[in-house]
């Protein structure tokens, strides 16, 4: 996604990435190392163009910059394209970016995928994909190359897929030093007035840690969040880590960034502690 999502060029997508964190819509800052211990077990974030969603996302990955680095990152997505299995894992390798190569923990896949009869090796649902790789950028910005990451692609987004992935999250990173990037974004194409009203409907659900009713809420108001079943999953996999709280960062929509509220796309990041 190097050239549409973000840019393409190294020296440019840090200026993108910079530019999101010192937006009037972002934390209007940098992140500086400043604590010395993570309080932060999960976030949730959006993955649409930087220009549209970066300064929210950012608002995410300035409270992870301030914390200590993990050793690894999991980051769930939702499959758009359809491609591959219906719940996939990369197990190996690394994936590139423009700020260079970002390996795959094999030790945290493969203690995921014995825990979970429903996740699958499969690089093609990944293949095209951008939910998940959108966010590697922002995460070599605060974190460098020194961290190692676990792609999981949900095209399953139902309540008992998502406890489960959730589940075999919560019990392979028993011991291990990891941090949890939902990405998701939230209504999509609706007036300014109704997509608010939807998105504080879900968020709502996701600060009262409520996996069943973020999903209850997203089939029964027809909600187009895209990535429901990564969200449920993390909060299931944050509660097994001990999360007991969440903070709403920020909460915008692509009309906040453009002017064009007639068709617009929700946006928020979220953090579990």
């Amino acid at each position: 996604m190097a050239g549409s999502f973000y840019p393409a060029n190294p020296e440019s997508l840090r200026r993108a990435l910079d530019e999101a964190f010192k937006h009037e819509l972002g934390p209007g800052r940098t992140p500086e190392r400043m604590m010395e211990l993570r309080q932060t077990i999960s976030v949730v974030c959006p993955h649409a163009g930087y220009m549209y969603s970066g300064p929210v996302a950012a608002h995410s990955y300035y409270v992870l910059g301030c914390e200590p680095r993990p050793a690894s990152v999991v980051v769930i997505g939702p499959n758009h394209t359809g491609l591959g299995s219906p719940i996939s894992i990369m197990a190996e390798g690394a994936w590139r970016t423009p700020l260079g190569d970002v390996e795959v923990d094999e030790e945290l896949a493969g203690a995921i995928l014995r825990s979970s009869e429903m996740i699958d090796v499969d690089e093609i649902a990944h293949s095209r994909e951008h939910s998940i790789e959108v966010q590697l950028p922002f995460l070599q910005y605060i974190y460098g190359s020194e961290f190692r990451f676990v792609p999981i692609c949900m095209g399953l987004q139902d309540l008992e897929s998502s406890r489960e992935v959730g589940r075999a999250i919560g019990n392979a990173s028993r011991g291990r030093d990891i941090v949890i990037v939902a990405s998701t974004d939230l209504s999509h194409y609706e007036p300014q007035a109704s997509a608010r009203r939807k998105d504080m409907m879900v968020i709502e659900s996701i600060l009262s840690l409520d996996e069943a009713s973020l999903q209850e809420r997203v089939y029964r108001n027809r909600i187009s969040m895209c990535g429901y079943g990564p969200v449920s999953a993390s909060l299931v996999a944050s509660k097994s880590a001990g999360s007991s709280r969440a903070e709403l960062l920020a909460y915008h929509t692509s009309g906040d960034v453009t002017g064009d509220y007639s068709a617009v796309v929700g946006y928020a990041s979220i953090r579990l502690f």
